[in-house]
């Protein structure tokens, strides 16, 4: 995979597969008459698996810090992490088995965009097995630390795919309208 579409090194969408984006931008997709409750739960997905990392990101430093106790940290782990886990695990899974499908259908044109969230989905499952096995070092009673910086780095590479599926599928939607998606 070149650069541009690598989700460890791209900054952004290359600009064949923001021609959607352009006759819809983010500022003024709420205000759409195509934006309805489908694109509103999911947009609303996205930021709760930004918030769990954010939190579980915090807790682990903070733990490192020593100023969350150990004990604390493992049940807070052990939710958070959780739900982090599995619902990002069934989010792709909807995406990738329903969704993805019928929106590159809708928008052959940009059936790329659909493949490159695919290749994300699939690099961020082996981010996710490495941030479990780390999670369960921790909570062995490992250092904190390493965690931390892997839950950091998850956040770089989740963020990017975010804001990339974004900008692929709320256009696409806004274009086609929810009901075309089923």
């Amino acid at each position: 995979m070149t650069d541009d579409l690598n989700l460890a090194t791209r900054t952004g969408l290359p600009p064949a597969l923001r021609t959607l984006l352009v006759a819809h931008p983010r500022d003024g997709w709420a205000a759409h008459p195509e934006f309805g409750p489908l694109t509103r739960f999911w947009l609303e997905r996205h930021l709760g698996f930004r918030r769990l990392l954010d939190a579980l990101t915090a807790d682990a430093r903070a733990r490192a810090d020593g100023a969350l106790d150990p004990r604390d940290h493992a049940v807070r782990l052990q939710r958070l992490g959780g739900a982090f886990l599995h619902g990002l695990e069934e989010h792709h899974g909807v995406e990738d088995h329903h969704y993805f499908p019928r929106l590159a259908a809708l928008a052959p044109s940009l059936e790329r965009g659909f493949a490159l969230l695919d290749a994300d989905h699939h690099r961020l499952h082996e981010e996710l097995e490495g941030l479990a096995g780390a999670a369960n070092a921790v909570l062995r009673g490992g250092a904190a630390g390493s965690l931390a910086e892997r839950l950091e780095g998850m956040g770089r590479f989740l963020d990017r795919h975010l804001t990339d599926e974004e900008e692929v599928v709320v256009p696409v939607l806004l274009e086609v309208g929810e009901g075309a998606v089923g």
